[in-house]
């Protein structure tokens, strides 16, 4: 074996090949092939979209796994280790399979090079198609068409969203970035958006593919009740449902769609309504709208392009209104800074700017030239690490006041780090 710990095989992958993000499917491929089954391929669920990916994947798992399947579900990223990125019945699997997996597929690659992404991808597969599932659900990391998790064709393509987000590889346009997105759809086998705005050309793509679509607010819609809600499809209902344990109103889009994807694929992966019931109570999913209650109390969210953080914006404002608010922030560079804070800033009473010891985090004085842009002043930057950032707010909070840590995964992920 190349490498015996999982830190060093992580480690090799990141210098492995020339660029961190090389979309398409050529070389992935093709080590896929060399690969070979090492057993049947499970019923494949695949989930893109530009947010609600990370909450869809944790329903439908939720809900599988209550009925009583054998579930795999292949996320990304990760926050506190890599191994959550691929689990089997909701736990991490351990470091010696990937290790494993890692060597498999360096044995058979040959001088091909493979992303980071794409080394976890084909571990994913391998693991899964060793562990006797029922059901794998894959999350695409970027876009659809050309992602690594595109090389399987699903039984079943669910897109949570559609909106602006990386646009250097997927496109400026609503329509471009759903259109890369759609490259996750298999002819003949459902798709479900969970977006009331579809582009046409999505639509249009669809039916020339022969895919049968589906979208919220034409084939399926919610309705809310006291405390709970309805979801309604063309020619089936489920009444009284409870409100998903995920927070947030948008997470009702979300639910929706997971509802819409169940039902269509009902034939060959029935669920019980007492299964998706429970699944909907129990779910649960860290960094998103994540309160952590103390002597100042922290909100923690990945929320990282305009779209989320305005969704987190309408949360703060029907659950903490009136709340003060201290807001430990960090971005990437490549990521629309001017319309995420736009979209926020009117809410937040100070900003406290956590460096990020990587590449793609936005610096300082790109942060702060957005900020000023704004006419917003009051703003702290210069600390050493994401960790001071962290503390200087706490300390200037005031017991009744909320700390709120967004903008980034890995910003996220420090703070869960630096609490355990």
């Amino acid at each position: 074996m190349r490498f015996k710990t999982l830190a060093d095989w992580l480690a090799w992958q990141e210098a492995l090949h020339p660029k961190s993000i090389d979309l398409g499917l050529f070389r992935v491929k093709k080590v896929y092939e060399r690969l070979g089954r090492r057993g049947p391929m499970p019923y494949t669920i695949t989930v893109g979209g530009t947010n609600g990916k990370g909450s869809c994947v944790a329903m439908l798992d939720a809900i599988l796994r209550r009925q009583g399947y054998r579930v795999g579900t292949y996320t990304s990223p990760h926050l506190l280790r890599y191994n959550e990125r691929i689990c089997i019945d909701g736990e991490p699997v351990g470091d010696d399979p990937i290790c494993d997996a890692f060597e498999r597929i360096d044995r058979v690659r040959d001088d091909t090079t493979l992303s980071f992404f794409e080394f976890g991808t084909l571990a994913a597969l391998d693991i899964f198609a060793a562990a006797d599932l029922d059901v794998q659900v894959l999350e695409v990391g970027l876009g659809g068409r050309l992602d690594a998790v595109n090389i399987v064709d699903a039984n079943a393509a669910l897109i949570a969203s559609i909106d602006l987000d990386h646009q250097d590889w997927l496109g400026d346009t609503r329509t471009a970035i759903g259109l890369e997105k759609a490259g996750i759809f298999r002819p003949g086998k459902p798709a479900v958006i969970g977006d009331i705005d579809v582009p046409a050309a999505v639509v249009q793509y669809a039916e020339e593919h022969g895919v049968p679509l589906s979208w919220l607010g034409r084939d399926f819609t919610y309705e809310m009740l006291g405390g709970g809600w309805n979801w309604i499809g063309r020619d089936a209902r489920l009444d009284n449902l409870p409100l998903p344990a995920l927070q947030g109103v948008h997470q009702m889009m979300n639910a929706s769609a997971v509802l819409e994807t169940l039902h269509r694929i009902e034939h060959d992966v029935p669920v019980s309504a007492v299964s998706i019931r429970d699944g909907l109570k129990n779910v649960s999913l860290a960094g998103r709208f994540q309160y952590i209650p103390g002597s100042v109390p922290v909100l923690l969210d990945v929320a990282h392009n305009p779209q989320a953080v305005k969704v987190l914006a309408d949360y703060l404002r029907s659950r903490f209104e009136g709340k003060t608010i201290h807001a430990v922030f960090a971005v990437m560079r490549d990521k629309d800074i001017s319309g995420i804070v736009n979209n926020i800033k009117d809410l937040i009473q100070d900003w406290y700017l956590a460096p990020l010891q990587m590449s793609r985090a936005a610096t300082a004085e790109q942060l702060l030239a957005v900020f000023d842009s704004f006419g917003v002043s009051a703003v702290r930057a210069g600390f050493a690490d994401a960790a001071a950032a962290f503390d200087a707010a706490k300390r200037d909070a005031a017991t009744d006041h909320l700390v709120l840590v967004f903008g980034s995964f890995f910003l996220v992920s420090e703070y869960l780090a630096h609490m355990s």
